[in-house]
């Protein structure tokens, strides 16, 4: 009798993460990804953070709320218990699955926003979010680096009210394309700087470009 072959063990997806300032253009290229990774037959989908699940919502609006105040530390927190639920309801089924999984901001962005911005250390709040995530890790992160003035006059292009964090103050913007560009620095094979200040099709042709080897993988 014929023995039956093992299955074989389905490959993990792939988690591609998107940084940068506020009015950097992270939400367009995450939708113009999403649309070249589809033609290319992948299956991905988008999340958003803080938020991507329902819990995660409820902590996005808190944490942007311009009326509330938030303590730095409490901040921090918070970030990361959005996080901690998104990577468990949603992010780790996803990548066990097999699926691509594009993400609007990850733990670098409270690397930067918490640990450089509100200067509460690096060290410090990549602790608590390696925590909050397990093992789960960036395969590739797109940093869209825009000039915090530029970024600045992009949002308020927007017309929209700016939420509890864009409304800080300019030092505490220079200091998180700082951290930024430090963070690119320190891990140059994980994290691929884009010129944020080209139009939409030329970054998007960029992150492609970013993101090549995977695609090819």
């Amino acid at each position: 009798m014929r023995g039956v072959g093992r299955l074989a063990p389905r490959m993990r997806g792939r988690l591609i993460t998107i940084e940068g300032l506020d009015g950097a253009g992270k939400t367009t290229l995450a939708r113009g990804l999403l649309d070249a990774l589809l033609a290319r037959g992948i299956d991905v989908e988008l999340l958003r953070e803080p938020g991507g699940v329902a819990a995660a919502e409820r902590i996005r609006t808190l944490v942007k709320d311009p009326q509330l105040r938030v303590g730095a530390r409490a901040e921090a927190l918070l970030y990361a218990a959005a996080r901690a639920q998104l990577v468990e309801e949603a992010l780790a089924p996803a990548l066990a699955a097999g699926r691509w999984v594009l993400l609007d901001r990850f733990v670098d962005s409270s690397l930067a926003y918490q640990g450089a911005g509100r200067a509460l250390g690096i060290d410090a709040v990549r602790a608590i979010n390696a925590f909050a995530t397990g093992a789960v890790r960036p395969d590739r992160t797109l940093l869209l680096r825009i000039e915090p003035a530029l970024g600045r006059t992009r949002q308020d292009g927007r017309g929209e009210a700016p939420d509890r964090l864009e409304q800080e103050a300019d030092d505490f913007f220079a200091r998180i394309a700082a951290a930024y560009d430090a963070l690119a620095s320190a891990e140059p094979q994980r994290i691929r700087t884009l010129d944020a200040s080209a139009d939409a099709p030329t970054v998007l042709a960029q992150a492609l470009a970013a993101l090549a080897d995977l695609l090819s993988g």
